[in-house]
């Protein structure tokens, strides 16, 4: 899941929570969206491979 930040950048958020924080993993931050989901695109392929 994508989520834009105050800052103006947005963060992936895996969508399981962690089990030992509770809390959804950070995947990573990026300036633009389009390159958010790109990643986000990126992450989804090699979790099937």
């Amino acid at each position: 899941m994508i989520r834009k930040l105050k800052s103006g950048k947005y963060r992936i958020y895996s969508r399981k929570i962690d089990a030992k924080t509770n809390k959804h993993k950070n995947l990573g931050t990026f300036d633009s969206l389009d390159a958010a989901k790109q990643h986000e695109r990126e992450i989804q392929y090699f979790k099937h491979r």
